[in-house]
């Protein structure tokens, strides 16, 4: 499975198709639209989401409420394109036109100078349009299309705030990922942890007032993964992998860890390494997770557990310093609509990229020419490892 994504942020759509999903998948536009509606709320959210209420259009790949094996395309109308036709239409337009909404003064941290300079573009305005957050909006309904394929093969998806502006939720040891979905999606800020709720939003709402934005930690759980997915064989054939650079591709993500992460740097061999123990009912399983579900750049067994820190926001209601490229003069930024903060919103995203990558792999790995098929493959498989 494959797919592409097209669309600019003020354009008038945003489309994805998808190639290499199973026939006979039971689908509706409900399925994603569920998920675009959790991307959408969160407290610290901007204007920009009292405009767009985000609902799917599938304009192939689906007949009758299943997949027909064929590319699946996904469309998804921008509210706001009503407003922007004459600064974001496809016609050419006079000189003056052109200077409309014209975005000379980069912001720091983002892709505005990078991107000008890369594809020779003298209005950033080109550049911040597709780098924009918004496109994520495309790749959270790919992942519902991905959590609907692993939920029919019993693979669950949950996710949450770990951290958000430097405030740590609190997590049970003994929690399940049942108990991890409900309790985030009760809270606006998505945390598990009810105690730090209220000091999170009154952190958002004075970074509000100090014109500024604050970034966290997200975290992303899988269980009902069989052992296997990935190999060791080559470097870009780990799993792991894989899913790490789907999470630092998610805009402002700026890095991502297993298990224990970056804390294993820091403890003993013996405290790292998952104990394995082996049972008639459940066959080879760890006695811990340290590592996050994976060995080898392969799945274990065990749930996958991986993390992605999100940097704040780059566009600043109090702008920071930057430079004119006209005239090379220091100037503030320029200053787009933007969040406070995006943590919550990105943990739906988070969940939806690993969740399709995970899907990607199960469909390499398995016969998928018809869902039916797929199931059958991996039912077998998993009565092997049982047995193995």
């Amino acid at each position: 499975m494959r797919y592409i994504t097209a669309g600019e942020s003020h354009g008038p759509q945003l489309t994805a198709i998808i190639e290499g999903l199973p026939a006979g998948l039971a689908l509706s536009p409900e399925d994603i639209n569920d998920e675009l509606a959790r991307r959408q709320v969160g407290y610290g959210r901007g204007g920009r989401m009292i405009i767009e209420t985000d609902q799917v259009q599938i304009t192939s790949g689906l007949r009758h409420g299943k997949t027909l094996g064929s590319p699946l395309t996904l469309v998804i109308e921008n509210k706001d394109w009503k407003n922007w036709q004459k600064v974001m239409g496809i016609e050419a337009v006079p000189e003056k036109q052109k200077k409309m909404r014209r975005v000379a003064r980069p912001r720091p941290g983002h892709a505005d100078l990078a991107g000008g300079m890369k594809y020779h573009h003298q209005d950033l305005r080109n550049v911040l349009e597709r780098s924009s957050a918004r496109e994520t909006a495309l790749r959270t309904a790919v992942g519902a299309v991905s959590k609907k394929i692993l939920k029919e093969l019993g693979i669950e998806v949950a996710g949450h705030v770990r951290m958000l502006g430097g405030i740590a939720s609190t997590i049970p040891e003994a929690i399940n990922l049942r108990e991890i979905k409900e309790k985030s999606e009760a809270s606006d800020v998505r945390v598990i942890d009810p105690s730090v709720e209220q000091p999170i939003r009154d952190l958002i709402d004075q970074t509000k007032k100090n014109g500024d934005t604050i970034g966290g930690v997200v975290e992303v759980l899988v269980g009902g993964v069989p052992a296997g997915l990935g190999s060791y064989v080559q470097w870009d054939k780990k799993l792991d992998a894989k899913i790490a650079q789907a999470v630092v591709s998610i805009n402002a993500f700026k890095g991502a860890e297993f298990g224990v992460g970056f804390e294993a740097g820091q403890l003993t061999g013996s405290k790292v390494m998952d104990e394995i123990i082996w049972s008639k009912d459940e066959g080879y399983t760890r006695r811990s997770n340290n590592l996050g579900g994976f060995e080898g750049g392969m799945t274990n067994g065990q749930p996958i557990v991986v993390r992605g820190v999100m940097k704040p926001i780059p566009t600043l209601y109090k702008p920071l310093k930057s430079v004119d490229i006209d005239t090379k003069e220091p100037y503030k930024a320029s200053v787009e609509r933007s969040d406070s903060t995006a943590v919550p919103a990105a943990s739906v995203v988070c969940e939806n990229v690993v969740a399709t990558v995970v899907a990607q792999e199960i469909l390499e790995k398995f016969s998928s020419d018809s869902f039916t098929e797929l199931q059958e493959a991996v039912t077998n498989y998993r009565e092997y490892l049982k047995n193995y």
